[in-house]
Formats: structure tokens, sequence, C-alpha cells
């Protein structure tokens, strides 16, 4: 996660983003379960439903979230940057859980057959509720433009959920307006489906990060690829790469000169610190300089040798 405009302030733009979507989802909430309430709906008493836990989501991450900006401590000596994606599984969670309980309700209305009532009153509230949720997703992508937070990101395709949902919605009253009230509850059961997915990807994505998993052999190469373009470097090897929380940790052993002096390799072993830290999604790294030319280490297939002609 980038932290635009220092700790303080990329605090200040979560809390807002954060904020803004637990008053979205107030609002939504109010003006779906009303409408649905009064006109027996269940894509809409659903939508409103699912907006309830989305509002506990928000409010985890408003809460929650903002640890991740807490500096380095004692019993958190590598900061608190996993509390984040932490956060983010837990909205996956939430989105998968309310998936399945739409779901759920669908199979019932069509079980039963819908009791729903016509009212324009019910699409006044629906495109209400999309309008709403359009724009606390704009201004949550907005703000994370810059924090890149997982969090956000869970909390802004929550938000395409609800645009998603609530255009099920419409069909289903539509539905009712042309005599066909069935395609109340079959709507909620397709759109049901993709918020299921949306949870599924949100949570299996997480949980990579949680976990320490290391990325594609792209980033590696291109990490190689970065030690290599240093003039003193001869080779790179024992290369590790892994997630810490949203960003990534490198360990690298890399072969210079074995006869420089040692103030000289001090500040290439710096140097290459840096270049490392200037890489896309790159946290931290640490570097070990190794005399080339020993054989000491056996190279692993997956990391390249870079040899300088």
């Amino acid at each position: 996660m980038s932290e635009a405009g220092g700790a303080d302030g990329g605090r200040s733009a979560f809390a807002r983003a954060s904020w803004a979507n637990v008053l979205g989802n107030v609002v939504k909430i109010v003006a779906e379960g009303a409408a649905g309430y009064v006109f027996g709906s269940v894509a809409l008493l659903a939508d409103a439903a699912h907006s309830v836990a989305d509002l506990v989501a928000s409010v985890v991450v408003l809460v929650w979230g903002r640890s991740a900006f807490d500096e380095p401590d004692d019993t958190h000596p590598h900061g608190h940057t996993r509390i984040e994606p932490l956060t983010a599984l837990f909205v996956g969670a939430v989105i998968a859980l309310l998936g399945l309980n739409l779901l759920y309700r669908s199979v019932e209305g069509l079980v039963a057959g819908p009791d729903i009532e016509f009212s324009v009153l019910l699409l006044v509230a629906l495109a209400f509720s999309i309008a709403d949720m359009y724009l606390v997703y704009r201004y949550t992508i907005g703000i994370n433009e810059s924090l890149q937070s997982t969090a956000l990101a869970a909390l802004a395709k929550d938000c395409l959920n609800d645009i998603y949902t609530s255009v099920a919605a419409i069909v289903g009253v539509l539905g009712v307006l042309v005599d066909l009230p069935m395609l109340d509850p079959i709507a909620g059961g397709l759109v049901s489906l993709l918020v299921v997915y949306q949870g599924v990807e949100i949570g299996r994505e997480n949980v990579d990060y949680l976990i320490g998993a290391a990325p594609g052999p792209q980033k590696r190469a291109e990490i190689t690829d970065c030690l290599g373009g240093h003039p003193a470097v001869e080779g790179v090897h024992d290369l590790t790469v892994f997630y810490d929380g949203t960003v990534l940790e490198v360990e690298v052993h890399v072969e210079v000169d074995g006869d420089m002096p040692f103030r000289e390799a001090h500040d290439i072993e710096s140097a290459l610190v840096d270049r490392l830290r200037g890489v896309e999604d790159v946290g931290d790294a640490h570097v070990h300089l190794d005399p080339s030319g020993i054989g000491e280490w056996k190279q692993s297939t997956e990391d390249s040798s870079c040899r300088n002609h």
C-alpha cells in the first residue's frame, strides 16, 4: 500500500473513503429497505440486507484498516501492513456469504412464488441507490489511486456489486409491471452468483498477501534485471521474493569483485537496495554481497545469472 502524503495523509484519506462507504450504505439501506418492506419486493429486501452486511464490513475497514498506517514498534517491527489484507479478506468473506444468502432468498422466491406489488416508488428507490453507490464507488477509487489499498479496493468492488444487485432488482420490478413476477427472484439469483464470485476472488487475492506467497516469474525477472543493470554486479543467486502484507520483500545474494575495498562494497550494497526499493510493489530489500567466482552456491534454475560483458 502506498502512503501518499505520508502516514498521516494516507490515514486521513483512508478514513474519508471508509466513511463515504459507511454513509453510502446507510442511505441505501434506508431507501431500499423501506420501499421493499412497503411493497413486498424480495429483490429490494435482499439487496437492503446485503447492504447491512456491507455496512458492517465498511465499519470494520474504517476502524481496523487504519492500523495499517501505524509505524513499526517493538511488538510489530515490520509494521502493521498485514492488517490491511486481513480487513480485505473479511470484506471478501462478507460479500461471499451475502451472495449465498441472496441466492437462497431467490430460490425461496422461485419455490414459494413472489408476492410483490408494483409501484413507481420501487424504481425511484432503486435508481437512487444506484446513483448513491456509483458516487461512493467513484470517490473510493479516486482516493485509492494514490493509496493502492486492498481494503479500499474490496469496498469499491462491493459498491459495484451493489449496483449490479440494484439493476437486477429493477429487472424484477419491471417483470411485475409486465406480468412476469418470477423475474424478481430469477434476477436476484443470477446476480447472487456474481456476488459470490467477487467475494471469493477478493478472499483469494488477500490470502496470498497474508501467507507470504511469492509473485509470478515476471516480477522475479524484473528484480533480477534491476540488479544486473548495475555495472558492479557479476551474478545473482538465492533470490527470494515474497509478500509481506501487500508489499514485496526481497532477499538476494549478489556476486561482485571480491577484491574491491570494503567501503566501495558497502556503497554498492546500498545502491542495490535503493534500486530494488524503486521496483513497483517492493517494500524492503536485503542484499548480501558475495565475492564472484568461488563457486560456493548452486544457482536455482529459476534465478537468472547477470553477467556483464
